[in-house]
C-alpha cells in the first residue's frame, strides 16, 4: 500500500519545492522504495502551455504529450522515472471536467460545490494508479495563504483523515530569514505560516527551513516548541553550489530518517548514495571549463530555460568540464553586429521559442557559427532559423522566412496542419485554440546512416519529444542538400524533417525536438555531451 507526502510551502513563493520534493523522492527512491512524484497546480489555466515563459518559466513536455510544470522536469532528473499527464493536474482541468459532468447530467440535479465536489475530484486524482508504488509524493503549488490554493490544501487535509492510520505526512517548507540590522535569524514567519496551516486543519509533520546560514539550536527549539513539531524534524535547508548536492545535504541533515521515522518504519534500509557523490564530484571538480551562449528571447527569467541549462549541465559531467553559461538576448544581434558578443565563446545554442521577436538575432547567430567553423547547436525554433539562414545564404533563396511570422513567398518553415502520430493522423486548424494543438509528447525519427547525429546517437532509430507548431518545408529539401546542408533526420513517414547538419563543419546540427527534456545527470543526452565536448575541442584551438 503506498504512503503519501505532502509537500506545501510558506512564507514566500521559489523556496524549492520541487527542488525538496525531488531530493526526497532520489532519498526514498536510493534507499530501494517505489516512488511517484505529482504535482498539484492552483493556477485556472488548463496546463502551462498557453501561458508565457517570461511568467511561468518553462513548460516541461511528457512522453505522452502533456504540457505540465517544470517541477516535472526535476522530478525526472532527480529520480530517473519518467513522468507522465497523470502526474501534474491544475484547478484550471479539474473544474473544466467538473463542469463537462454538470452540463452531461453527471451530478444528477445535485448543487455542484467546490466541498464535496472539487475537493473529491483531487482526492481521486491523487490517489488513481498508486498501486505499484511505495510512497506518492504530492507537491501543492504556490504558498499557504493563497486564496487560490484552499481546495488543495482542503482536500490534504481530508486525505490525512480517509487514509489508514499512519498512510499520510505533511511536511512544511519555509523560509527563516537573516535580518542583517538585528544580527539574527527570525522565526516568527515559519511560526505564522505554520499556524495559517494548522487553521486550515493541517498540522505538518516536518518542518523543512530553508535558510542562507546555519541554523542555531536554539532556534530549532523554538520552532518546535510553537510549531508542535518534534524537534529532530525541524530540518534545516541550507543553500548549496548545486542541486544535485539537495540529496547529500538533506541526507545529512537527516530528513529521509525523520520521514520514515513518521511512518514508523524502523529499521530502514540504508540508502545507497555514491551515485549522487559521483555526480557533485563531477561538478565541484572539473578538469576544464567551456563558454557556451544562449541565444535566446526569454533570457531575463532563467526558469524559462530550465531543462536547457540542467542539461548543458549534464553535458558538462560528461566531459567533466565547468560549462558557463553567456545569456545573450537575440534582439540585439538585429541592431549590433554579433561577432564582439561570440567571438570568445566555445558554442553557441539558440533555444526554443516562439513569434517574430528576436527571430532575426537568431539567424544572424547560426550565421556566425556556420560561417566561423562555431559548434552550433539549434534546438526546435533554432533549427528552423538555421535553415532559413542556410536558404538564404547557402541556396541563394533570398525571401526564405517562416510563415509563423506572417505570410512569406518562401515558406521555407510553414504550420502544420495534420501529421501522423503512431498510426493516427492529427489534425489542427490554422485559426484554432492555442492550448494543446501542438505536436506534443515523443515521437520516432529515423536517422541517415553515416551522419554525424547517427554517430552521436549510435542508432539510427531514435525517439525524442516535440513541442512545435510549425516545421521545416520538406519541398526545400532538395535546393537545401545541394547547397550542403544534410537533412539527417526525418519521420519515419519520410515527410517531417527532424534533424539537420552541414557536411563541412566541425559540429553544426538542429533538431526539431527538444533533446533537454531527457537529460539526466546519470543519463546526458547523448546531443548535449557531444556538443560540449566540440566546444571543449573549440576551446583548445583558440
Amino acid at each position: 500500500m503506498a504512503r503519501y507526502i505532502f509537500i506545501t510551502g510558506g512564507v514566500v513563493s521559489s523556496l524549492g519545492k520541487g527542488v525538496a520534493s525531488s531530493a526526497l523522492g532520489a532519498l526514498l527512491q536510493a534507499r530501494g522504495y517505489r516512488v511517484r512524484l505529482r504535482k498539484l497546480d492552483p493556477y485556472l489555466n488548463v496546463d502551462p502551455g498557453t501561458m508565457s515563459p517570461t511568467q511561468h518559466g518553462e513548460v516541461f513536455v511528457t512522453d505522452d504529450g502533456a504540457e505540465t510544470d517544470l517541477d516535472l522536469g526535476h522530478y525526472e532528473r532527480f529520480t530517473g522515472r519518467s513522468a507522465n499527464k497523470h502526474d501534474n493536474i491544475t484547478t484550471g482541468r479539474i473544474y473544466q471536467e467538473i463542469i463537462a459532468k454538470e452540463r452531461r447530467g453527471d451530478y444528477l440535479g445535485a448543487t455542484v460545490q467546490v466541498i464535496p465536489h472539487v475537493t473529491d475530484a483531487i482526492k481521486e486524482f491523487v490517489l488513481e494508479g498508486n498501486e505499484e508504488y511505495d510512497f506518492v509524493l504530492c507537491e501543492i503549488g504556490g504558498t499557504v495563504g493563497d486564496i487560490e490554493a484552499l481546495p488543495f490544501f482542503e482536500a490534504i487535509r481530508q486525505l490525512g483523515n480517509d487514509l489508514p492510520r499512519g498512510g499520510a505526512i505533511y511536511v512544511h517548507l519555509t523560509l527563516m530569514p537573516f535580518i542583517p540590522t538585528a544580527g539574527e535569524l527570525k522565526t516568527k514567519p515559519t511560526q505564522h505560516s505554520v499556524r495559517e496551516l494548522r487553521a486550515i486543519g493541517i498540522q505538518p509533520d516536518i518542518l523543512l527551513v530553508r535558510s542562507d546560514r546555519p541554523v542555531p539550536k536554539e532556534e530549532r527549539r523554538k520552532l518546535s516548541l510553537f510549531c508542535n513539531v518534534r524537534e529532530t524534524a525541524v530540518i534545516q535547508a541550507l543553500d548549496v553550489a548545486t542541486i544535485y548536492d539537495v540529496p547529500i545535504a538533506y541526507h545529512h541533515e537527516g530528513l529521509d530518517t525523520e520521514v520514515l521515522a513518521a511512518f514508523g518504519i524502523d529499521p530502514a534500509p540504508k540508502p545507497q548514495l555514491q551515485r549522487w557523490h559521483q555526480v557533485v564530484d563531477g561538478i565541484r571538480n572539473p578538469e576544464g571549463e567551456v563558454t557556451i551562449a544562449i541565444v535566446g528571447k526569454y533570457t531575463g527569467l532563467k526558469d524559462a530555460y530550465k531543462s536547457l541549462i540542467e542539461a548543458l549541465q549534464h553535458g558538462g559531467i560528461a566531459n567533466r568540464v565547468k560549462v558557463r553559461l553567456d545569456w545573450i538576448e537575440s534582439e540585439v544581434f538585429e541592431q549590433e553586429d554579433p561577432s564582439p558578443y561570440l567571438e570568445r565563446v566555445n558554442g553557441i545554442l539558440v533555444p526554443g521559442g516562439f513569434g517574430e521577436r528576436g527571430a532575426e538575432g537568431k539567424i544572424h547567430a547560426a550565421r556566425f557559427a556556420r560561417e566561423r567553423n562555431v559548434p552550433y547547436f539549434g534546438i526546435c525554433f533554432g533549427m528552423q532559423m538555421a535553415v532559413i539562414e542556410a536558404a538564404r545564404s547557402l541556396a541563394h533563396i533570398d525571401k526564405a522566412g517562416s510563415t509563423e511570422f506572417g505570410e512569406t513567398s518562401e515558406p521555407v518553415v510553414g504550420l502544420m496542419t495534420e501529421w501522423l502520430k503512431g498510426n493516427e493522423l492529427e489534425k489542427r486548424a490554422a485559426k484554432g485554440d492555442l492550448g494543446g494543438t501542438m505536436r506534443l509528447g515523443a515521437y520516432k525519427a529515423h536517422l541517415k546512416d553515416g551522419s554525424k547525429i547517427a554517430g552521436i546517437y549510435g542508432d539510427t532509430e531514435i525517439e525524442e519529444r516535440h513541442r512545435h507548431r510549425y516545421e521545416v518545408n520538406r519541398e526545400y529539401r532538395a535546393a537545401l542538400e545541394e547547397a550542403g546542408m544534410i537533412f539527417a533526420g526525418m519521420s519515419p513517414d519520410g515527410l517531417l524533417p527532424e534533424t539537420v547538419e552541414l557536411a563541412d563543419h566541425p559540429w553544426f546540427i538542429g533538431v526539431q525536438y527538444h533533446p533537454e527534456l531527457k537529460s539526466r545527470p546519470f543519463e546526458p543526452h547523448p546531443l548535449f555531451a557531444s556538443f560540449v565536448a566540440a566546444a571543449l575541442e573549440r576551446s583548445r584551438l583558440v
